[in-house]
């Protein structure tokens, strides 16, 4: 009942977000560190596979409940905080990607550089959002760069996890600061792939489909897949 009453707001975000396309990730349980990532565009009947399954990793300590567009359930065993190293679970939009340098695609991209700052200070008025260092008055002492020496953000996409997005509203101490982006090991709350895996992504995503990601254990996306007749 409770797996029901969960997947019964999912699948009303869903139908109310009126995506078009849908990235899957799924799980063997909450504490699995790696996982499978499926892509879904919408047809005329339900949703059909594109392309053929990645392996990906994620959140050295599994998923929590992230704040996406579902409810976390009431009773909810485990959720998403700053620094436990889980990665998000739930429906989150993903409305823009990023890299080191211009990427030509039908997509909103930002090229960010060393001075760009994520922040995960869960002290600073800028908390989960990503700011340009150089023209604020950083109140923050502690950050993420979004350009490394090495290239574990040359491709990404932004995860809209606890309002990251500009003008939207971040809880303190919720998560912050993720991402798909490129890595080969577990990470700090991100889901990670290879170069080649996140730029054909990338060049798939289309804004006006409105695309998600879907992320949690393959039993709850597997039930939430079978209401929304996902063909496989």
């Amino acid at each position: 009942m409770k797996i029901l009453f969960i997947l019964t707001f999912l699948l009303m975000t869903l139908i109310q977000a009126q995506t078009g396309q849908l990235i899957v990730v799924t799980t063997e349980n909450w504490s699995a560190s790696e996982g499978k990532l499926q892509r879904y565009e919408r047809i005329d009947r339900g949703w059909q596979e594109v392309g053929k399954a990645i392996d990906i990793k994620l959140g050295r300590n599994g998923l929590g409940w992230g704040r996406g567009l579902h409810r976390i359930p009431d009773n909810a065993r485990f959720v998403k905080r700053e620094g436990d190293g889980k990665s998000p679970a739930g429906i989150f939009e993903l409305k823009q990607a990023f890299g080191y340098q211009p990427f030509q695609i039908d997509y909103p991209y930002e090229v960010y550089t060393e001075d760009d700052h994520c922040v995960d200070d869960v002290h600073s008025k800028y908390y989960n959002k990503i700011v340009e260092s150089k023209n604020i008055k950083r109140d923050y002492q502690s950050y993420e760069r979004m350009k490394f020496p090495e290239d574990y953000y040359k491709y990404g996409i932004v995860v809209d996890h606890n309002g990251i997005m500009e003008g939207e509203k971040s809880v303190r101490g919720a998560g912050s600061c993720i991402f798909i982006h490129i890595k080969s090991i577990p990470t700090a709350g991100c889901t990670v792939m290879s170069e080649e895996e996140i730029r054909e992504i990338i060049r798939w995503l289309d804004a006006t489909k409105k695309p998600l990601l879907v992320q949690g254990t393959k039993e709850t996306v597997e039930a939430l897949m079978k209401h929304e007749r996902i063909r496989k």
